[in-house]
């Protein structure tokens, strides 16, 4: 990655950052470095105008809708009286569509006031009488109507009783009952209600629109639905009518702001002084040759372009440039998912695919499920996009080392096992999964300790805790174990650069632990303890790799012996639908699984993931903050 410094007439800057945008290999950053030399940046006025087309745009597209975007075949520069027009354009478009909006808004309000009423009349259906009636104070009757819990009516029939009032229910349903409670007014009018509260009694208003019979206010409702009905139809049909007169010119204003989205897009990192002016940001390397050509044959006037390196005390501020393909884009999203590492760094997308790969095979090796999950990625492969070679990888590995370990469809006698059944051996399938921890850790090891050189950090490198030194002592204790397993001894080499790496190691941290002496001491101890202990419960998490191969045939035969069990057809659904199970659920465990390895026991070794992705300005009106 290339510092750039684009100099260059104040005129040209908004050709310059189309054509770089269309180049789609420029990132715009770094402006304030130059602001005393350049002190303003020009385009106020334009990026006002742009944001308030955009957000109009974007309004207006939730009405109308536009065709896909497609490229451009002609670019030009967007000047400030142009984007003036099409922002005052859009604002009258966005009128005519927020008069839509609102009516259509009134239209929604009327509804919900008709299903409130309709839900209301429910209340009342029983009752085949003007419900004016039951509306209003009374001179000498005391009137209540509502609702209460069905279980509650023969105690509060009861006790209002004994106040003479009268209970009808007029209507019941499984668990509430609707009643009409009437009877003198007078003192006793506040006992009635204390008793209503405690029996749960609910009132029931009735709105002044439903003073009618409730059949002729059914129809008349009914008949209200429909005009509403009738007239959004119709709304929607001139909403339709507009859209179509309307959307070409919609379409020709999305394409001006793509335009003159580059030039708001560059921020501060386009400045000036005068006439003078400069851009400011990064480049690949590669690409440097190739954005100076197609300068050379947009902009009439003169520039230059000034390429640096960045020094390592500024690595924390360099995008990080991750080329995907169409194969490793969706194993790029699962690494991001960690987070982008920073420049200068390895970048683990070609490590992660390939481990990840390999241990999700080698955990659910089947030939047969293999072909399974191959064939739905193919199938489903509209709704996986770029996911769908991740899991096409994932299908051959599992179909591979399934030929490896003679499976299919949890079948071990069909052919010839290539290498070994996993539960034949389960001792050997430990050891190898132990073999392959050992080589992903010291590998990971690897790459922390070139991150570290990169980053000009040589003692972490060296003494870390996934420095050389670190990786010496793991070694060297794993050779010793194995010679002591193998012999009884440990052996004096392994002893002696155990010893060695474990002193140096306590000695480094020692001098990095900022602590009084005592603490100090203590603090450098456990952390060298727990630098050695890492390395062995790390290198023990590998062990799942063979756990969930012998699991995955340990399965099997559970699904077999259950459907032995069974006869003819019972048989058969038993077995299809017994690999049905451990094709998703131990499909989803081992992915779960993997990529934990990957995490945990591999990136957090040498990934520092607090980089800054490389964001390229590009013709493509994604808005910009």
């Amino acid at each position: 990655m290339k510092q750039v410094l684009i100099q260059l007439l104040a005129d040209d800057l908004p050709l310059a950052a189309l054509t770089l945008a269309e180049l789609g290999m420029f990132s715009p950053g770094g402006g304030d470095n130059f602001s005393e030399q350049f002190p303003d940046v020009p385009g106020t006025r334009y990026r006002e105008l742009y944001h308030q087309a955009r957000t109009r745009l974007q309004k207006i597209e939730s009405h109308i809708t536009l065709g896909p975007l497609r490229p451009l075949a002609h670019t030009r520069v967007i000047g400030e009286q142009e984007l003036a027009t099409t922002n005052a354009w859009l604002g009258e478009v966005w009128e005519r569509c927020s008069s839509f909006e609102e009516h259509f808004r009134r239209l929604t309000d009327e509804e919900h006031m008709l299903e409130q009423l309709e839900q209301t009349l429910d209340n009342f259906a029983a009752l085949n009488f003007d419900l004016s009636r039951l509306r209003g104070e009374r001179l000498f009757l005391d009137l209540h109507i509502g609702m209460l819990p069905s279980v509650n009516v023969p105690k509060l029939r009861e006790a209002i009783a004994l106040a003479d009032y009268l209970l009808f229910n007029y209507m019941e349903n499984t668990d509430h009952t609707h009643v009409i409670i009437l009877g003198p007014k007078g003192a006793r009018e506040q006992e009635l209600r204390s008793v209503l509260d405690t029996a749960g009694f609910h009132a029931l208003e009735i709105p002044p629109e439903l003073d009618d019979e409730p059949q002729r206010i059914q129809g008349d409702l009914r008949q209200r639905r429909e005009a509403l009905a009738s007239e959004r139809a119709a709304r929607r049909q001139a909403m339709q009518t507009c859209g179509d007169e309307l959307r070409a010119q919609l379409e020709q204003s999305r394409d001006r702001l793509i335009m003159a989205e580059p030039f708001v897009a560059m921020g501060d990192a386009a400045r000036n002084r005068g006439q003078l002016g400069i851009i400011s940001g990064w480049i690949p390397e590669r690409e440097l040759k190739r954005t100076e050509s197609a300068l050379h044959r947009r902009l009439d006037g003169p520039f230059r372009i000034t390429a640096t390196t960045p020094p390592r005390t500024n690595h924390r501020d360099v995008p990080t440039y991750l080329p995907v393909n169409w194969l490793t884009r969706a194993f790029s999203t699962l690494v991001k998912q960690y987070g982008v590492p920073r420049y200068g760094e390895i970048n683990p997308t070609p490590i992660f695919a390939v481990s990840f790969i390999a241990m999700f095979g080698m955990m659910f090796g089947d030939a047969g499920h293999g072909g399974v999950i191959i064939l739905a990625a193919w199938l489903g492969r509209k709704r996986l996009k770029s996911f769908t070679p991740f899991a096409i990888c994932a299908g051959l590995s599992t179909s591979l080392f399934g030929l490896l370990y003679g499976s299919l469809f949890g079948y071990e006698h069909l052919f010839q096992a290539v290498w070994i059944p996993p539960l034949s051996d389960p001792l050997y399938m430990l050891r190898m999964a132990l073999f392959w921890g050992i080589g992903f850790m010291v590998l990971m090891s690897l790459l922390y300790i070139h991150n570290q050189l990169v980053s000009g950090e040589i003692s972490h490198a060296l003494f870390a805790t996934n420095g050389v030194v670190s990786v010496t002592l793991y070694l060297s204790v794993l050779t010793g174990i194995y010679r002591f397993v193998n012999t009884g001894q440990f052996g004096l080499l392994p002893a002696g650069l155990s010893l060695a790496a474990l002193l140096a190691l306590l000695a480094f941290k020692l001098i990095e632990t900022q602590a009084p002496p005592g603490e100090r001491m203590l603090v450098a101890g456990i952390e060298t303890f727990e630098t050695l202990t890492g390395y062995i419960s790390n290198t023990l998490s590998f062990l799942r790799v063979a756990a969930f191969s012998l699991n995955h045939v340990a399965l099997a035969i559970a699904v077999f012996t259950l459907a032995d069990m069974m006869e003819g057809t019972g048989h058969w659904l038993m077995v299809i639908g017994g690999n049905l199970f451990i094709l998703i659920l131990e499909g989803a465990i081992v992915t779960i699984q993997a990529l934990r390895l990957e995490y945990y026991e591999g990136f957090s070794r040498f990934f520092s993931g607090d980089g800054q992705e490389f964001k390229p300005l590009t013709l493509s009106l994604q808005g910009v903050k």
